[in-house]
């Protein structure tokens, strides 16, 4: 029959079963503390911007009836491009000649009356002021007879410029008042795309477009979500913002050489502009507070400092850093909520351009 264990022995196995129950949890303490840390990337990004917009002709005219008429002709159709100086509407100018003809003849007889005073103020029988009176009934005349001249073009209503006739409000053989619209014409040659932009960007905007105002790429995407062939510059800023929205509208040009835009579409503005030297964290990478954003930072003695960090953009993966960091500053990439402000962790290394590698953002 086998002796019990003694006391003294029990007790020794029981400390040495305890010194190793506290090895393995030290062990797994330190694993479950060994994080994985990085430093911000510094690159050259691409920020992009969508904006709704709304697309209008640089030229949008009413064309108007210059007078009151029938209208003889229409040699233009509807969606027809025209050229500066081609004819569009026809009055019937029967009326105008008449008037025209009436006041050329009114004309040639005060011509006649001021050369026969002339004539009588040389022989001394009517005064040098009765010559100058015919000489402004001749004058009044000439500017009669070029008014009705100019009353006899307006029966013609020409093109002002190059542009495409919308519909025609008037037929052939309508009868039409003075100043009644007779179709709308476009010059789409090039084309004046309005977006209204949020104060914060338009200061943003304002603060760099004399340093990189030539960095910005403006693309159009159409309403079938295909990207027009054409690219875009900022032309105009309105003057005032908008006090029930806080936007002011900008306005961009795009160049339309095979007239695809038309007046009053719509599309969505994509503006990119190349930002150098950003500094760049994933978006893991950091955690918010209060609406505050911060990362843990490792300093020289691998001790642990809670940071805030101020946001200038945000991309789909990744945050392009304000301030809060610089490039060689560690910082904890993943296992942020195993850790506490000022603790000492063991941590894996990892290259940030390895990190970046598999992250989602608009970058050249």
């Amino acid at each position: 029959m086998k002796a019990s264990p003694t006391l003294p022995v029990v007790l020794a196995l029981f400390s040495l079963a305890q010194s190793a129950c506290n090895v393995q949890k030290e062990q797994h303490h330190e694993e479950t503390h060994k994080i994985t840390v990085t430093t911000p990337l510094s690159k050259t990004i691409t920020i992009t911007q969508q904006f709704v917009c709304q697309i209008h002709s640089r030229r949008h005219i009413e064309v108007r009836a210059l007078e009151r008429g029938y209208l003889e002709a229409i040699p233009v159709k509807e969606g027809q491009v025209v050229m500066e100086g081609d004819m569009m509407f026809k009055v019937i100018p029967v009326l105008y000649k008449a008037r025209l003809d009436a006041e050329k003849a009114a004309a040639q007889s005060a011509q006649l009356e001021y050369n026969y005073s002339k004539k009588l103020y040389e022989e001394k029988v009517v005064s040098e002021n009765e010559v100058a009176l015919f000489k402004t009934k001749v004058l009044k005349a000439e500017a009669e007879v070029k008014l009705a001249e100019a009353e006899l073009d307006f029966a013609t209503v020409k093109a002002p410029f190059d542009g495409i006739v919308d519909r025609l409000h008037c037929q052939q053989g309508s009868l039409i008042e003075k100043g009644d619209i007779l179709t709308t014409l476009s010059d789409n040659g090039l084309m004046w795309v309005y977006f209204n932009v949020p104060e914060a960007r338009y200061l943003e905007f304002m603060a760099t477009q004399s340093q990189h105002v030539e960095d910005l790429k403006i693309d159009l995407m159409l309403a079938d979500g295909n990207r027009f062939n054409q690219v875009g510059k900022i032309a105009a800023i309105e003057a005032d913002f908008n006090n029930s929205t806080g936007n002011i509208p900008f306005r961009a040009d795009f160049p339309n050489p095979d007239r695809l835009l038309r007046n009053g579409q719509t599309g969505t503005l994509w503006i990119g502009q190349e930002q150098k030297d950003a500094l760049i964290i994933p978006q893991r990478a950091a955690f918010e507070v209060l609406n505050k954003r911060y990362v843990f930072v490792v300093d020289k003695d691998d001790v642990l400092h809670q940071r805030e960090i101020v946001v200038q953009h945000e991309l789909e993966d990744i945050f392009v850093i304000k301030s809060g960091l610089g490039v060689d500053d560690k910082i904890i990439l993943e296992g942020t909520r195993q850790v506490r402000d000022g603790e000492k962790v063991a941590y894996v290394d990892r290259p940030p351009q390895e990190v970046a590698g598999n992250l989602k953002y608009h970058a050249e």
